[in-house]
Order: C-alpha cells, then structure tokens, then sequence
C-alpha cells in the first residue's frame, strides 16, 4: 500500500502562483510514477501532469509552460509549480502514483482562481 497527502493548494487571482506538494509513504519502492491529476465541478478527472522514476514527464497540452512536475526521490516528494494561473485551472488537484498492480490516490487539495 502507498499514501498519499497533498498540500499547498488554496485561493490565488489569475496569472498568480501556487506550490503543490505530496509526500509518499508506505511501499514506495514500487512505485514507478506519480503525477497529477485534477476534476473540476462537473467534469471528468483529468491527468495534469505525470513524471516516471527516470524523470521523464509528461503534461496536459492545457497547462505546458505554465506546469512543472518535479520529484525528488530522496524526500519521497513530488511537486507542481504552477505558474500563470488562469481561472480555468479552478479544481480539486489529486495526487497519484502508479505501481506495477495499482493506482494510489490523495485526499485532493483545492486550488480556486478567481479574481
């Protein structure tokens, strides 16, 4: 079993800036990718961003440029700058990581932009 918790979500006007965080416990050697998800009221869950164990990544057409996922190994961290905010970007963000049997979700962090 993995866990998962985000933080750094909150209120931010448009083209402003947020941090999100999400530490890894429990059986994390088996873990081969992590990324990000987000669902905004009314709409499917979407990958945002996603990044392997080697440090490839990979990011939803929507949010390159303004995204970066990064990892950090040693920490069992992996984070989400996100940069240039736009309203559109509103939704509950999810954390998740992915072993060769299973998918592992957070408990979701709310980022709301809005002037």
């Amino acid at each position: 079993q993995v866990q998962l918790v985000e933080s750094g979500g909150g209120s931010v006007q448009p083209g402003g800036s947020l941090r999100l965080s999400c530490a890894a416990s429990g059986s994390i050697f088996s873990i081969n990718a992590m990324g990000w998800y987000r669902q905004a009221p009314g709409k499917q869950r979407e990958l945002v961003a996603a990044i392997t164990s080697g440090g490839s990544t990979n990011y939803a057409d929507s949010v390159k440029g303004r995204f970066t996922i990064s990892r950090d190994n040693a920490k069992n961290m992996v984070y989400l700058q996100m940069n240039s905010l736009k309203p559109e970007d509103t939704a509950v963000y999810y954390c998740n990581a992915a072993d060769p049997l299973s998918r592992y979700w957070g408990q979701g962090t709310q980022v709301t932009v809005s002037s």
